[in-house]
């Protein structure tokens, strides 16, 4: 995608230095672009960690990344079973939620352990790396294809009349290499002429929508309006929303879905005012092992100072300001879940499906045997 001009993704190899890959580190949008370089394995834990780099596409494609750095820097160039089994099963841990990491992760491992000889090894380490970004690339093109037809059919109800999208979070190009899951369909409509409008929650506590979708909906010149979290169901009420698309973290095979917190209740205001309600998400997303999601995703809880301060630009500088009494006990449950029955539909790379077990299977009838036998 285009930065003032200039064609970026949010992970890269570095064309300078080929032991490096560089990252644009998201906490410090949108008033500072920072580019910074992960030099090994640490470097990549603490970025996934910390949210330098975020969603659950990117999450991937950077722990991709992480192992072809586990190859570059083992001890006395030996890239070894063992090595690699270590640094592979360290890169799982650092997010538990998303479900992208350990596959792209086990990708990696199961392309690059079964190679002789360490400098081939690095070679399939990096080739595979590339390999899983430029896919997940394409998959968010395709999604884009797929869903903007649903954005282009309430125009023609709506007789041309602006269309009103409502998404949580963050589920654009910074979050998934290119495009987007939940923007792509967005990007791809606005390509084609629609007239449409983004409502973009803020998404707290870090803001990844008033930070980071406000900022690429604006670089990209679609209409958009920031509004607080709580302010979707009243939208919806009051008949200023069309349609709600968001990303999702984890998927399961049976429709249920792991996103940022507070899209659960998107989903029922949705529910309740009769508004299609979508999920954009590539294959990879699924979980293919999980029944219910409801009870068996694992729910990050993150630091509470991310409750505490909240992070904005002050006299030309970035600062952090607390917000509630230093001794407020604060609990950062980081992702909900929204069971199936609340989704409208998923949008993939395949096409578009209901949310159940037959219509995932429907497009992806191969993961039929995984998935049954889980």
């Amino acid at each position: 995608m285009k930065v003032d001009g200039k064609e970026m993704r949010p992970i890269w190899l570095s064309s300078e230095n080929p032991l490096e890959v560089q990252v644009i580190d998201q906490r410090m949008l949108p008033h500072d672009l920072v580019i910074a370089s992960l030099r090994g394995v640490d470097d990549t834990i603490r970025a996934i960690g910390e949210m330098w780099v975020r969603g659950a596409p990117l999450i991937g494609a950077t722990g991709a990344w992480g192992m072809y750095l586990a190859c570059v820097t083992a001890p006395e160039g030996r890239v070894s079973d063992a090595w690699l089994t270590h640094q592979a099963e360290r890169l799982k841990a650092s997010r538990p939620t998303a479900v992208n990491l350990a596959w792209a992760v086990d990708r990696m491992m199961a392309v690059v352990t079964p190679i002789e000889g360490d400098g081939a090894r690095v070679r399939a380490a990096r080739d595979e790396a590339l390999g899983i970004a430029d896919e997940e690339a394409e998959n968010c093109r395709r999604i884009g294809e797929f869903g903007a037809p649903l954005i282009e059919a309430i125009a023609r109800k709506k007789k041309g009349e602006t269309v009103h999208i409502l998404t949580h979070c963050n589920a654009g190009w910074l979050a998934c290499v290119e495009y987007g899951t939940a923007t792509a369909p967005i990007y791809e409509a606005f390509n084609r002429g629609v007239d449409l409008h983004v409502w973009v929650d803020e998404t707290r506590p870090l803001n990844q929508g008033a930070r980071l979708t406000a900022w690429e909906l604006g670089k990209y010149g679609v209409k958009h309006t920031v509004i607080t979290d709580n302010a979707g169901g009243h939208l919806m009420q009051q008949g200023m929303v069309d349609i709600v698309i968001t990303g999702t973290d984890r998927t399961t095979w049976t429709g249920d879905v792991a996103n940022k917190i507070g899209t659960y209740l998107k989903a029922l205001a949705a529910k309740d005012n009769g508004i299609p309600f979508w999920v954009a998400l590539p294959s990879s997303t699924f979980d293919w092992t999980m029944d219910d999601g409801v009870t068996d995703i694992p729910i990050e809880v993150r630091d509470p100072d991310e409750i505490r301060y909240v992070q904005g630009r002050l006299d030309g500088k970035t600062v952090q300001v607390l917000v509630p009494p230093l001794g407020s006990a604060c609990e950062n449950h980081a992702f909900d879940v929204t069971p199936a029955r609340l989704v409208t539909g998923f949008i993939t790379e395949r096409g578009r499906c209901v949310a159940s077990r037959e219509g995932v299977l429907g497009l992806f009838p191969e993961k039929g045997k995984e998935a049954l036998c889980s």
